[in-house]
Parts: C-alpha cells; sequence; structure tokens
C-alpha cells in the first residue's frame, strides 16, 4: 500500500514535492490544497483534486502525510500547528532562532491529536543540521562554520516580497571567499556572521512605492539581514525574469578540530552541497522526511520530531536487509 502524500501550498516547494512523489514507488499524490481558487491552479498530475485549504478537515483520514509548503515568515508558524491536528505534517521551518518555538507549538498540537509533526526537514536546517550534529560528536574540540551559497534563499526572498511596497523579490546569499578559505586551512578563525556571508537582494517595487524606505525595511529586518551586509537594487520585473529567474543554491558545513594527548592532529570535516534547484532537492529532502513520519505514525509514536530524532533508516524505501547489505 503507498503512502498517501497531501500537499498544501502550490508554489516552488509544492511543484517540487510533486515532482517527488513520482520519483517514489511507495507514494501517491491524493490532494493539493489552495487559499488559491482551486479552479485557477493547475497541477501537472491528472486525475489529483485540487482542494481549498479550508475543505482539508474533510481529507483527514484520507491522508497519510500532508507536506506544508508555505513560507517561514508567517505561514508555518501558524499552519502546521493548525494542520498537526488533523494530519501528520512536514515542514520546511528555516527560521534558525524560531525553531524551538516552533517545536514547542507543534508538539503540543500533534500530541493532543496524536499525529507525528516534523518541523526543520530540508537542507539547512535539515542535512546540514545532520552535518553539525554527527561533526560535533565526532570531534567534540573543534569549531563549526557553516557558509551558504552562493545562491537564492526562498525564505529570505519570501520575507522580502512581504514588505508593503514590494511586487518581487529575489536574495541571493555569498560567502565571503576570504572567510571560507580561513576556514578551509584549519586556521579556525574567530568569525562574526557579518564576515561569513553578504547578502544581496534584486527588488522589484510596486508603482508609487518608497524605495528608501523598502530598503531600510530589508536592512533592519531581524533574524534576515539586520546581521549582514545587504545590498538593495531595485529593478525591473523584466530584468529580474531575465536574469534572476533561476533557483540554485548551494553551501558547506565545516568542522575543524583536533585530537591527540598534546592536540597534535588536526583534522577537518566537510560537507557540501551544489544544487541546480534549490526547491526540488528540498522537497526530495521532505519527500524522505514523509516517509519517517508514517513510519513513525504506524509505530504509534506521537508529537513533534525533527531531523536530529530521527534515524536514517527511516528515511529509505529500502528494507533494513537491503540498507545493510548495499550501504552500509
Amino acid at each position: 500500500m503507498r503512502i498517501k502524500i497531501g500537499i498544501l501550498g502550490y508554489g516552488n516547494l509544492g511543484r517540487g514535492v510533486e515532482c517527488a512523489v513520482k520519483e517514489n514507488a511507495d507514494m501517491e499524490l491524493v490532494a493539493v490544497f489552495t487559499r488559491r481558487n482551486p479552479a485557477d491552479v493547475k497541477i501537472a498530475t491528472t486525475g489529483v483534486p485540487v482542494v481549498k485549504a479550508d475543505e482539508a478537515a474533510d481529507w483527514k483520514d484520507k491522508i497519510d502525510v500532508l507536506i506544508l509548503c508555505g513560507g517561514s515568515a508567517t505561514d508555518l508558524p501558524e499552519q502546521t500547528p493548525a494542520f498537526a491536528k488533523l494530519f501528520n505534517v512536514v515542514d520546511s521551518f528555516d527560521t534558525h532562532a524560531r525553531i524551538p518555538e516552533h517545536f514547542a507549538h507543534v508538539d503540543a498540537a500533534a500530541r493532543e491529536a496524536g499525529h507525528i509533526g516534523i518541523i526543520s526537514v530540508g537542507w539547512d536546517p535539515g542535512l546540514f543540521s545532520l552535518a553539525r550534529a554527527y561533526s560535533n560528536a565526532i570531534l567534540p574540540d573543534g569549531k563549526d562554520y557553516t557558509f551558504w551559497g552562493k545562491g537564492v534563499s526562498q525564505g529570505h526572498s519570501d520575507a522580502i516580497r512581504r514588505i508593503a511596497g514590494v511586487k518581487n523579490a529575489k536574495q541571493y546569499t555569498v560567502p565571503v571567499e576570504s572567510a571560507l578559505d580561513a576556514v578551509r586551512s584549519g586556521r579556525n578563525p574567530e568569525l562574526t556572521t557579518r564576515q561569513k556571508h553578504t547578502r544581496e537582494c534584486f527588488v522589484v517595487l510596486e508603482d508609487g512605492a518608497d524605495a528608501a524606505k523598502v530598503e531600510q525595511e530589508i536592512k533592519n529586518m531581524p533574524n534576515y539581514f539586520a546581521d549582514y551586509d545587504t545590498t538593495v537594487h531595485f529593478i525591473s520585473e523584466e530584468e529580474l525574469q531575465r536574469n534572476h529567474s533561476g533557483l540554485a543554491h548551494g553551501g558547506f558545513v565545516i568542522r575543524s578540530g583536533q585530537t591527540g594527548h598534546e592536540k597534535e592532529h588536526k583534522h577537518i570535516i566537510e560537507f557540501s552541497l551544489k544544487l541546480d534547484s534549490n526547491p526540488e532537492f528540498t522537497t526530495s529532502v521532505l519527500i524522505a522526511y514523509a516517509r519517517a513520519a508514517y513510519r513513525l505514525s504506524n509505530e504509534g509514536q506521537k508529537g513533534c520530531r525533527t531531523v536530529l530524532d530521527i534515524a536514517p533508516s527511516y528515511l529509505s524505501a529500502q528494507s533494513g536487509e537491503e540498507l545493510r547489505a548495499h550501504l552500509l
């Protein structure tokens, strides 16, 4: 029997989930939920209904896992706890500073309903979180460094688009090369947030919008831009579509550590990603954790989890015997 997947939200992430479901033979897409008029949402999978989001309760017993594809700024803090009351859920909440708060809200809702909620799934938070956890456990005497980009941050771009007066926007996260080189050399530099990355924003304004006001609101946005050197470019919609339509991203997690009685041996652990499509890769991770949510739920577990709480075998469609024979 295949795992029945629902999608909430049909933007870049929703389309990516739909594509990823097709690559996993143990899953099937059964419904797409939207806040838009369902008649205006055309999906790629034939025979799957598009349903109003406020009718999701009618599907309570028809979906094994609902994957939430909204933004972290305003959608997921409300949606994930709300929908955890109806379904097992997986989201990609990526505002690192608010993860503990989000976890608590989802955990309370999921436990009360007897469901599983897996939050902050993707590559960072997500796979990068695992890399940090493994490398910290292996090299307790060391330093962590995480670099993102160069690439488009979906969450940061979404946060800009929600500012009054902004019609469209793309935001690039750019590693500072000198900082990256210093870390890889094993020099263990002390780096501030501002010294590791810059942020570059390309913004299309609504007619009559105050550019200076928008720029200041971007640069002073807590958790997103306030701690970075941020450059804002105001461009036309045509230029945005022509030069900034891609969604490539990637990054590096590095731990520089030492072992030995005299700390004489130096070690570098590096995990890196280079992604042609940030949303399609992110949703491939979401799908794997949807499988884990389904299995945990079938075991009778409930409450919230993160990637740090789930054994790798829960992610794979292969059996334990197959994993031990081919991947171990």
